[in-house]
Parts: structure tokens; sequence; C-alpha cells
């Protein structure tokens, strides 16, 4: 039986615990190209000829002229398939090597995060597949919500459908702390560490110990 559109769509931002403070101290999650005009803080993760091509190859087709990586990614489900790999510790184009368990997860709501695009003038739009590919369509239209593969979103054998696991939201240059809703982790020590760094921060999410969303 094919999956129906969520009522309630979900989206998910990966980091490394390490990254925390510097987004606390933000306020706001940034893109890439953001990112590399500040000092760096915390662990990098991810690939890096993907970020550099997401960075100065790919422009979203919806927005000509707004590269991937001027845009802060989100999948639309946890336990993704980048997860998996910081998860093998193997990828020759990743150098971290400290698996899954530093890797939390930032929830936030997608049409209350396009509606905070929106009202902030700030450009967005959705894949159907991995925004890293080249020839990958983006829709700005929430009416092409249909157009996400949801049976290849939540599958948890995803051999068959590993680019359209991969769909993602984009928004422009930042996103604000204010609209994460939760944070997922690895443990219930995880949770701890998470709250330590969360002390005092006025806007604290709820903190969930989501053994199934890691590998």
């Amino acid at each position: 039986m094919s999956v129906s559109i969520p009522k309630q769509i979900k989206v998910y931002n990966i980091i490394h615990i390490s990254k925390l403070p510097a987004i606390l101290y933000a306020k706001h999650l940034l893109s890439d190209a953001e990112i590399r005009k500040q000092p760096s803080v915390g662990e990098a993760i991810g690939m890096r000829e993907i970020k550099r091509r997401r960075l100065e190859e790919l422009e979203l087709t919806s927005h000509p002229g707004l590269f991937v990586g001027e845009c802060v990614p989100f999948y639309f489900c946890p336990r993704s398939i980048m997860l998996y790999m910081f998860y093998m510790r193997n990828h020759p184009d990743i150098e971290y090597r400290g698996g899954q368990e530093p890797i939390i997860h930032l929830v936030a709501d997608f049409r209350r995060s396009v509606e905070w695009a929106d009202q902030h003038g700030l450009r967005w739009a959705f894949t159907r597949s991995n925004a890293g590919a080249y020839y990958v369509e983006h829709y700005s239209d929430m009416k092409d919500i249909d157009k996400v593969n949801w049976d290849a979103v939540t599958a948890a054998d995803w051999s068959a459908c590993k680019d359209e696991k991969q769909a993602e939201f984009l928004v422009e240059e930042r996103f604000p702390w204010e609209l994460v809703e939760e944070i997922g982790v690895f443990s219930y020590e995880w949770i701890e560490k998470v709250n330590d760094i969360l002390l005092s921060e006025r806007h604290e999410p709820i903190i969930s110990a989501r053994k199934d969303w890691y590998y």
C-alpha cells in the first residue's frame, strides 16, 4: 500500500552535537555558504566533493541564481542515508569517523517553516531526490508536495529507492532555532549531553531518545 502525504510533515537536519553551541549563539542554523564566513566551530561532517558541488555548481531550478549550498538543508525523514555513512565510518569522501552516536536530529514542522521563510522574504524549495545530484528538479509551490515519493522517504530498506529516500527541503541562508521542535538523540546519555548545552537557553525543544532513528 502506498504511503499518503503526511498530515503533519516534519523535516530533519542532522548535525554533530559539537555544532549545537554555535547554532544557539547565532540563533539560527546556517547554510554552508554562511558557515564558511564564520570561525570554524565544532565537528564538520558531510562529503567534501558534494558540499563543493552544492556551493559552486548546483542552482535551484525554481530559483535561478540561488545555489543549493546557500540553503539550510533538511530531509523529510530521520535515519537518513547520510547517517548510515557515518555509522559505517568508511566512506572515502567523509573525513569524519566518529560514528552515528554524536549525531543529533533537529526536527521542525514543514508548513511552519515555509510560512516563516515567506514572512522573512527567504526563498525555499524541496526536491524529489538528493539535492546534491545533477539534474534535480526543485519545487517551490506547496501544491507540488505530492511529487515527493513518500514510499521511498519512509522506507526502512532503501536499496531500491536510494535517490528518492534523500528528498530535501531547502531554506535560503538561515533557519531559526525557535522553530526546532524536537531534538532526537541516540540514547538517554545523549539527552543529558544536549541538556547541558541548552542550560539557560530560552527556547528548549523536546529532547527524545530515538534509537529507531539510528542504525
